[in-house]
């Protein structure tokens, strides 16, 4: 016990004082706040320029139908083809839309003529404004008011609350739930080959250097292989308490902020009596956003971190420690990384499986394929995280739990065989034949 104690401190501390494991440990939550922020910053500093758009329209349907807004100024124009297609060519303007006299009296086709390429949103509000003014025609020609039509539209809002076993009501927002299940599926996925194939690389640097001889000779392949494992998961811990508690500092700065404008924007509406018609546009403004804040609040409240947190520690050292040691087997029977790769798939491919079907999982995560590939223990850690945001039974959970930690002694206990004949054998191609040659030593 002692030299294995001995042989996961050398691996925790060789990694833990790399340089990498520290800038990583440091920028690790500040990158992913960063992807969400700062493209939205980014996006709401932008200086898009207004594209001048000329309509030619040989059918006089859509006069006065293109509003100028959203960087997009119109203006008609009535020269022939030819000579607008000069005025475009010679920066008279950005783009031309081109409607053509058609022999039905139905206009269903534009052209849209630009020298650099068009935007979407050009492309798309040209599409509505014509669809919609082709469509009021239609109703018109039957007798219909499309005033009618368009006051019968109505927008639905459908609010989500889960009940518990005791009655309890809780508001769930699906969408987080579905963001944050996907998210939790590729995160524990990443970690797991993450630190599993540092394993991997450190039994076949050890085993290519030759140090391996010299450490055998003090230890039995069997502490070695697990004090690679349990040292590098150590390190994967580590590195992952620490994320959760700068992402946690953010989150504490981020509600402090909330609340202080939450609490601002009451107070506007308590003293909004008496105020001017100005003043009161801008009470209204920062009641808006203190809707906005309150609503993100409210969202982050409704998240179970402690189950989150909870699952994710388990399911990472649980689905680490499986394929971790079937990592180890596979780096004692080669001699080189590329060699590898050959037995890599294989055992990875149930991983691979998880994610692939993670998105028919968040449609259905109480449904039977949902259940039994979160039992698996292949595949349980990453499908049960997809499954923890939208409430797992108790039950599910501990079976699958103990299913994992009978597949990590299992996985464990094969490993093992294959480790200690291939840790020693050197230059030969190891074949799934020679393996299970392995495998049946005694």
């Amino acid at each position: 016990m002692n030299k294995i104690l001995l042989i996961i401190r050398r691996e925790y501390l060789t990694r833990v004082m790399k340089r990498s494991f520290i800038v990583m440990t440091f920028l690790g939550p500040v990158m992913m706040a960063a992807l969400m922020i700062v493209p939205a910053y980014l996006a709401s500093l932008s200086d898009i320029s207004e594209k001048r758009i000329a309509i030619l329209d040989e059918t006089g349907w859509f006069m006065g139908k293109f509003e100028t807004g959203d960087n997009l100024r119109f203006e008609h124009v009535f020269y022939d083809l030819a000579t607008e297609k000069e005025n475009l060519m010679n920066g008279s303007f950005d783009a031309l839309v081109y409607i053509p006299k058609t022999e039905l009296n139905v206009p269903v086709n534009a052209e849209l003529f630009s020298i650099k390429q068009a935007s979407l949103s050009m492309r798309s509000y040209v599409r509505t404004v014509m669809k919609n003014e082709v469509e009021n025609r239609k109703l018109i020609a039957s007798g219909i008011d499309p005033e009618i039509i368009k006051s019968s539209k109505t927008n639905i809002n459908i609010v989500t609350i889960r009940l518990s076993d005791e009655g309890k009501e809780s508001r769930s927002f699906t969408e987080i739930e579905v963001g944050l299940a996907i998210f939790s599926a590729i995160l524990i996925y990443f970690f797991i080959f993450l630190f599993g194939s540092q394993v991997l690389r450190g039994v076949i640097e050890e085993k290519t250097n030759r140090i391996v001889e010299v450490i055998i000779s003090s230890v039995k392949p069997f502490q070695l292989m697990m004090g690679k494992i349990v040292g590098v998961a150590l390190v994967g811990l580590t590195q992952f308490f620490l994320w959760v508690i700068f992402t946690g500092i953010i989150y504490l700065v981020f509600m402090s902020f909330a609340s202080g404008i939450i609490s601002e924007g009451t107070g506007i509406m308590q003293q909004q009596q008496g105020f001017t018609a100005i003043e009161n546009t801008v009470g209204v403004n920062d009641v808006a956003t203190k809707t906005n804040l309150s609503n993100v609040v409210e969202v982050i409240q409704s998240i179970n971190f402690k189950v989150m947190i909870f699952g994710f520690i388990f399911y990472f050292l649980g689905g680490y420690l499986l394929y971790a040691s079937l990592f180890a087997a596979i780096g004692s029977a080669v001699d080189n990384e590329t060699d590898s790769q050959q037995f890599m798939l294989p055992v990875s491919a149930p991983l691979i499986l998880g994610i692939i079907l993670s998105n028919l999982i968040v449609n259905n995560p109480d449904g039977a394929l949902a259940f039994w590939l979160s039992i698996i223990p292949l595949t349980s850690p990453v499908i049960m995280m997809v499954r923890i945001p939208f409430g797992v039974p108790v039950w599910e959970m501990a079976l699958s739990m103990f299913l994992l930690v009978a597949g990590f002694i299992f996985t464990t206990w094969l490993a093992a065989k294959i480790y200690r004949t291939g840790i020693l054998m050197y230059g030969k191609k190891v074949s799934y034949a020679e393996l299970w040659k392995w495998l049946k030593y005694h």
